[in-house]
C-alpha cells in the first residue's frame, strides 16, 4: 500500500479536454476527473481557446480528481504538468489575465509570415537550432501575429507588461498565484525560438521573429522544482515536479528511455516520436528534432533525483545560476554526485495534425455516429473501405508532407459506397498518415546508420481502437504494442514528478512499472501493405494537387 505522499496529481491539459490523474506509487490510475475544452473557430483555418477556460477547467479536474480519490492535497508528494504543446498564450503580468485568446497549434494563420521567412532563406538556420522546419504549427509565429495584429500588445509587450507561455507556463503562472514564470526545455524546444544544443532563448531568433525577450519565461529541465502552488486552490501548497509538452511526456511514460525506441499517441493529432538518446540528427525527410525530457544528472539510471529551482521573477540571479539554461542545481547535500543537468536528450518527431479529430469530424460534421466510440463498430461492418481512400486535410498536411494548402479529400466513390465505407476510410487514414510518418523516419535512421524501429508503443484516446492498431501493425510490418495503462502522457508528468520528489530512485525503476496489455501483430504481407501505401501516396497527391 502506498504511504499518504507517495500518490502523485499528473495535469494533463490537452486540445480537447483538460484532466487530472492520481497516480500511486506504481504507476496506477487511483482517480481521474475530465471536462471537455470549448473549441473556437474565428473563420476557417484558425483555432483558439479561451485561456480562462483552460485554467478553469484544469483547477476543477485537480479537485473533483482528488475528492474521488479520497485525498487531500497534503496527500500528494508532488504535481505533473503535461499540455498540449505550440499552443501561444499571452497575458498581463500584472493582472494575471490573457489579453487575447489562445491560438491553438493547429492554427494556420501566421502561414504568410512563414513564407516571408522562407523567403529571407531562414530555413537553414532555423533547422540548424531549433531542429525544426518553419511552420505555422510551432509558437514562434503565432506570437509575432498577436504582437503584429492586436493593437497594443507590441507596446506592452516591449514596456515588459505582459508575459508569453505555452500552456504549461499559464497553468504554472496561475498555480503558483503568479509568483512563477517558467517553461520546461520540450516546450520551449517547441517555440522555434529555443537553441536545443544549448538549451537557451536564441537572440538571432528572437531579432529575426522581433519578438522582445522580455516575454519569455525561463527554462528548467523537465524533472525540477517549478514552485509550490498557492495553498488556496487545492488546500494546501504542493510541489510542482515536473512539466513536459504531451508528447514528450508520453514519451517518457512509455518508459522510452533509449535510442531506437518509439511511440505514436492517437489523439487529436498523430504524433510519433522516437527517442535518438544524445545524437542530435536532422531529418532530410520532412521531420523535426525535438528535446526528448530532460532530467537532473542524478535522475537516471539508478541513481537519486536531484532537485533543481526555479529564477523567480524579478529577482536576481543566486550563485551559481546558469543564465542562459534558467535554472540552477541546489547544493549537493553530502554524498550527491556534481549537481548538473544531465546531457540533452532528442527525439526525432513526426506530427500528423488530423488524427482522432476525424472522427469528431465523422460524428459532428457529417452527423454519420452520435458518438465516437460508435465508429468501431461501423467501420467493422463492412469489410473494408471498398476503395473509398480519405486524406482528412482539414488544415493542410503536416510531416512528413508539410503542405499547408492541402484540404481534404474522399476518393474511390462508388454507387456502393455506404458511409459504413467513409467512416473505415476515416479509420484507416489515421494509420496511413502515421506508417507514412514511420517509413520517413526509418529512411533518415537507416542514412544515419541506426537500427529501425523494432515495435511502436501506441497511446492517446484512438489507440484502445483495437481495428485501427491491428490496421496500423499491418501497414508497418512491426508489432504495436498497447500498455495496461494508455494516460502515458499523464503518467509521464507524474513520473518526471516523482523522480523530481524523490518517489523513484531513477528510470530504471520507471522502466519495471511499465508493462504491455496488447501485441497487435502484422497479418498482411509486406507486398499486400507496400500497394495499400502506394495507394495513399497516390490519394495525397490528389488532396495536393494544383
Amino acid at each position: 500500500m502506498a504511504s499518504p505522499t507517495d500518490y502523485l496529481l499528473a495535469l494533463d491539459q490537452g486540445t480537447s479536454s483538460s484532466r487530472s490523474i492520481v497516480f500511486d506509487r506504481g504507476g496506477r490510475i487511483v482517480a481521474m476527473a475530465q471536462r471537455e475544452l470549448p473549441q473556437i473557430y474565428p473563420q476557417p483555418g484558425w483555432v483558439e481557446h479561451d485561456p480562462m477556460d483552460i485554467w478553469r477547467g484544469q483547477l476543477a479536474t485537480a479537485r473533483d480528481a482528488l475528492a474521488k480519490a479520497g485525498l487531500k492535497a497534503a496527500d500528494v508528494r508532488a504535481i505533473g504538468i503535461t499540455n498540449q504543446r505550440e499552443t501561444t498564450v499571452l497575458w498581463n503580468r500584472r493582472t494575471g489575465q490573457p489579453v487575447h485568446h489562445a491560438i491553438v497549434w493547429q492554427d494556420r494563420r501566421a502561414e504568410p509570415l512563414c513564407a516571408e521567412l522562407r523567403g529571407r532563406g531562414m530555413q537553414d538556420v532555423i533547422q540548424r537550432k531549433t531542429g525544426l522546419v518553419i511552420d505555422a504549427y510551432f509558437s514562434a509565429t503565432k506570437l509575432r501575429w498577436l504582437l503584429d495584429e492586436v493593437p497594443g500588445l507590441r507596446a506592452q509587450a516591449e514596456a515588459g507588461e505582459l508575459a508569453f507561455g505555452t500552456v504549461d507556463s499559464w497553468l504554472i503562472w496561475q498555480l503558483t498565484g503568479g509568483r512563477v514564470h517558467a517553461t520546461d526545455v520540450t516546450n520551449a524546444s517547441r517555440t522555434m525560438l529555443f537553441d536545443v544544443h544549448r538549451n537557451a532563448w536564441d537572440d538571432e531568433l528572437l531579432g529575426a521573429l522581433d519578438i522582445p525577450a522580455a516575454l519569455l519565461p525561463q527554462v528548467q529541465p523537465s524533472s525540477s522544482f517549478f514552485g509550490e502552488t498557492d495553498a488556496a486552490l487545492l488546500g494546501a501548497a504542493v510541489p510542482i515536479g515536473g512539466v513536459a509538452g504531451d508528447q514528450q511526456a508520453a514519451l517518457f511514460g512509455q518508459a522510452c528511455f533509449d535510442a531506437g525506441m518509439a511511440k505514436n499517441t492517437y489523439g487529436t493529432g498523430c504524433f510519433l516520436l522516437m527517442h535518438t538518446g544524445e545524437r542530435f540528427q536532422p531529418s532530410t525527410n520532412g521531420l523535426v528534432v525535438t528535446s526528448a525530457a530532460q532530467l537532473a544528472a542524478r535522475a537516471v539510471g539508478n541513481g537519486a533525483a536531484l532537485l533543481t529551482t526555479p529564477l523567480a521573477n524579478g529577482v536576481a540571479a543566486p550563485q551559481g545560476t546558469d543564465i542562459q539554461h534558467g535554472f540552477h542545481a541546489r547544493a549537493p547535500a553530502p554524498g550527491d554526485a556534481a549537481a548538473a543537468v544531465a546531457a540533452a536528450q532528442y527525439a526525432m518527431e513526426g506530427s500528423v495534425f488530423v488524427g482522432g479529430a476525424v472522427v469528431q469530424w465523422l460524428r459532428d460534421g457529417l452527423r454519420a455516429i452520435k458518438g465516437s466510440a460508435e465508429v468501431q463498430a461501423l467501420a467493422e461492418s463492412v469489410p473494408d473501405a471498398g476503395g473509398v481512400m480519405m486524406v482528412p486535410a482539414f488544415t493542410g498536411l503536416g510531416a512528413p508532407y508539410w503542405n499547408a494548402d492541402a484540404r481534404g479529400t474522399i476518393t474511390g466513390l462508388t454507387r456502393g459506397t455506404t458511409v459504413a465505407h467513409i467512416a473505415r476510410a476515416a479509420l484507416e487514414s489515421i494509420a496511413y498518415q502515421s506508417a507514412a510518418l514511420l517509413a520517413a523516419m526509418s529512411r533518415d535512421v537507416e542514412a544515419a546508420g541506426g537500427t529501425p524501429v523494432a515495435e511502436l508503443r501506441v497511446d492517446g484516446g484512438a489507440c484502445v481502437n483495437d481495428l485501427l492498431m491491428q490496421f496500423q501493425a499491418d501497414l508497418l510490418g512491426i508489432p504495436v504494442v498497447r500498455p495496461a495503462v494508455v494516460e502515458t502522457t499523464a503518467l509521464g508528468a507524474a513520473f518526471l514528478a516523482g523522480l523530481s520528489s524523490g518517489v523513484y530512485a531513477g528510470t530504471d525503476e520507471l522502466s519495471a512499472l511499465w508493462k504491455a496489455e496488447r501485441r497487435f501483430l502484422p497479418t498482411l504481407s509486406r507486398t499486400q501493405a507496400e500497394a495499400a501505401m502506394a495507394r495513399w501516396e497516390h490519394a495525397v497527391r490528389q488532396a495536393t494537387a494544383g
